[in-house]
């Protein structure tokens, strides 16, 4: 019975460690469509984008900023400043346009 249970462990261990390394990638291009749709009427979230908001950064510039962080951003999105409209994001979405903005560095 020992024996069965420490193999059960192992495997438990290596089944986690294997769902970790293979968690789903955050996807930028999901993010720029998210972006257009909820955040370009403030910011500018493409190049070529006519208009937004004069008194909030380009995401170009979030992306340049030395202290840039993909998962940092990606939290923020989630419990957004009180300046930013209360988008109702999922984690995923959050990843996915923080990976985006990433992408412009």
């Amino acid at each position: 019975m020992h024996q069965r249970l420490r193999r059960f462990f192992l495997l438990l261990v290596v089944a986690s460690s294997f769902n970790a390394s293979t968690a789903i990638a955050a996807d930028p291009g999901h993010g720029a469509d998210l972006a257009k749709r909820w955040c370009a009427s403030c910011h500018v979230v493409a190049n070529g984008q006519a208009q937004a908001s004069a008194d909030v950064p380009s995401f170009a510039s979030v992306a340049r900023r030395p202290d840039f962080s993909p998962e940092r951003l990606a939290f923020f999105l989630l419990d957004p400043h009180p300046k930013m409209p209360n988008f109702p994001l999922s984690r995923i979405e959050a990843g996915d346009i923080a990976a985006y903005i990433g992408s412009l560095r």
